[in-house]
C-alpha cells in the first residue's frame, strides 16, 4: 500500500476543501508545484492530483500545472477533475498524468468509459466519492440515491480494474476513516482501490492496515499532512506494512 498526497487545485493554487464544499476551503500553497515538491522530497512515491475548477466546470481547467508537476518530478502522477471527453483524458495523458482519474462521465457516458478502457487499459482509474454510502456526481454537487457497491459492481462488469473511493462526509474533517465503507468497497471491487476521507492521524492509517484488505491498494492524504499531523515518511513506513 502507498500513500499518495493530494494536490487539489483552485484558482491555480494548492487548497483543501471541507466535505466537498467549495465554500469551505483552506489554501496552503500558491503554487502547486511547490507542494508537490515538497511531498515527494518527503519521499511520496505518487500524487493524487485534483483540478477542482475541471471538477466544477466540465472541462480540465489546470492541465498546465500537471504538466509542470510531471517535468519537474519523477514520480507517477494520478489526475482527476472535469475529464469528460477522449480529448480531455488524451490531453490529461499528454500533459504527464500517468493515470487518470474518471467521475461523472465514466458513470453516465458508458461508451465514454468503453473506448477509455479499450484506448488506455489500466491507465483509467475511476472515482466513486459517496455520501451516506450513496454516490455522488458532479464534482461533489450532486446527490443520488444509487448504493455505491452496485456501482463499483456494474463498472467492474464493464472492465473497470482501478478505483478512488472518497467518503465525502469524511473529506477534509480529520474525523477518521470509514472503515466500514473500505470492507464494503473490499468486497465489491475485482481489482484494486485507493481510498480516500478522513486520514487524521498514524492511529488511522493503523486502522486502515489493520484491515487487511488486498485490494485497497492506496490511501490519499491531504489535511492532515498540510497541517503536520505526521511525518509522511513515517505514515508510508506504516502502510508499507500491506504488500
Amino acid at each position: 500500500m502507498i500513500l499518495l498526497p493530494a494536490i487539489d487545485i483552485l484558482g491555480g493554487r494548492t487548497v483543501r476543501l471541507a466535505q466537498g464544499d467549495f465554500e469551505q476551503r483552506s489554501t496552503y500553497d500558491a503554487d502547486p508545484l511547490d507542494a508537490a515538491r515538497r511531498w515527494v522530497t518527503a519521499g511520496a512515491r505518487a500524487l493524487h492530483v485534483v483540478d477542482l475548477d475541471g471538477a466544477r466546470t466540465g472541462r480540465p481547467v489546470n492541465l498546465a500545472h500537471v504538466s509542470r508537476i510531471a517535468a519537474s518530478l519523477d514520480v507517477p502522477i494520478q489526475v482527476g477533475g472535469g475529464l469528460r471527453s477522449a480529448a480531455d483524458v488524451s490531453a490529461a495523458l499528454a500533459a504527464g498524468a500517468s493515470r487518470v482519474i474518471l467521475g461523472t462521465a465514466a458513470l453516465r457516458d458508458l461508451d465514454f468509459l468503453d473506448r477509455a478502457i479499450v484506448d488506455h487499459g489500466e491507465q483509467v482509474v475511476v472515482s466513486v466519492d459517496a455520501r451516506d454510502g450513496l454516490l455522488a456526481a458532479e464534482g461533489w454537487q450532486e446527490q443520488t440515491q444509487i448504493p455505491v457497491a452496485s456501482v463499483v459492481e456494474r463498472l467492474g462488469a464493464r472492465g473497470v480494474r482501478r478505483f478512488v473511493y472518497s467518503s465525502i462526509d469524511r473529506d477534509g474533517t480529520l474525523t477518521g476513516p470509514d472503515l466500514d465503507a473500505v470492507l464494503e468497497m473490499a468486497g465489491a471491487v475485482r481489482g484494486s482501490f485507493i481510498y480516500s476521507g478522513g486520514i487524521s492521524s498514524l492511529k488511522d492509517l493503523s486502522a486502515l492496515v489493520g484491515l487487511r484488505q488486498v485490494n485497497l491498494s492506496g490511501v490519499i492524504i491531504g489535511k492532515a499532512l498540510y497541517e503536520g499531523r505526521f511525518e509522511l515518511g513515517d505514515a508510508q513506513a506504516l502502510v508499507s506494512q500491506v504488500s
